[in-house]
């Protein structure tokens, strides 16, 4: 085990309880650990040397939020610590059914249902181990624009991809957004809904991880889901969803426009490992020709 897990088992008094850690994959930013303890139970640590300072607070804050106001099943926060967060466990591995990914649009769209005063959050958060930013606004279009799209910009990792041609072309993006975009309330959002983030408690129980929590559009969450590696019968996911809350017309045609946040953050971490480069010119593009 890692120093950061074993600070995060002795802070708990269950230095001397571990019968085995295994570490789980699927972290693109941390460590995730498996740890079982000799009396069956199972805990996850998350963890990251050096951790930005606050990061794993506001994660933990930001599950309670989702579970105590949007009614959204999420782990029990066991401990945290600066460069660790200690939670319940659940099976990493998905049902493949429609049952769970049908329980999961229902759950989402309760979510939604919560309103904020405007767009934003009471304090900044992260995305990955990048600030979040969170200042409030009562425009969402202009809050998706700056905090959103254009935050990213001076990344060292985006500064290197996208040239002065490319960054004046999402400025213009971002100024057609009214028009590109229908006026949409501020929702409870999960804030970073890719599908490795949701976990199962059972085959029809739905559990959802490592939020970036604010009030924004719905569709941004849904757009995680719907251009990242979504639920294996998307239709199933969508439909239930909106039986409770139905979309505004032309939301599949937004779906990529919105998911530019996403490829924008993981050129801001990782580079262009994954051709994020190409596919970020090429919704630009699109939506300013």
């Amino acid at each position: 085990m890692v120093e950061e897990v074993r600070e995060a088992l002795e802070a708990a008094g269950l230095g001397g309880q571990v019968s085995s850690a295994e570490p789980l994959s699927g972290g693109a930013v941390n460590a995730v650990w498996l740890v079982s303890c000799v009396d069956g139970s199972r805990l996850v640590v998350k963890c990251r040397p050096g951790a930005p300072s606050g990061m794993f607070t506001a994660e933990a804050e930001g599950l309670a939020v989702l579970r105590e106001r949007g009614a959204l099943s999420t782990p029990a926060v066991l401990g945290v610590g600066p460069t660790w967060l200690l939670l319940q466990a659940f099976d990493p591995v998905c049902p493949d059914g429609p049952a769970f990914w049908e329980e999961a649009g229902r759950a989402l769209a309760r979510l939604h249902a919560v309103r904020g005063p405007a767009f934003g959050w009471h304090r900044d958060g992260w995305l990955g181990v990048l600030a979040q930013r969170n200042a409030w606004t009562d425009d969402g279009h202009e809050f998706f624009a700056t905090r959103r799209l254009l935050r990213f910009l001076p990344e060292p990792h985006v500064a290197a991809h996208l040239g002065p041609a490319d960054r004046a072309a999402l400025e213009r993006l971002c100024a057609r957004l009214p028009e590109l975009v229908p006026p949409m309330p501020p929702a409870l959002t999960h804030g970073d809904l890719w599908r490795t983030n949701v976990v199962a408690a059972s085959a029809t129980h739905p559990v959802f991880i490592d939020p970036a929590v604010s009030f924004t559009w719905p569709e941004v969450d849904l757009s995680m889901m719907y251009c990242a590696g979504g639920p294996p019968v998307p239709s199933r996911f969508f439909d239930a969803y909106q039986e409770l809350r139905p979309l505004e017309p032309g939301w599949r045609e937004r779906m990529r426009l919105l998911h530019l946040r996403g490829l924008l953050s993981d050129l801001a971490h990782f580079g262009d490992v994954w051709g994020c480069v190409a596919e970020i010119r090429e919704i630009v593009r699109s939506h300013t020709r």
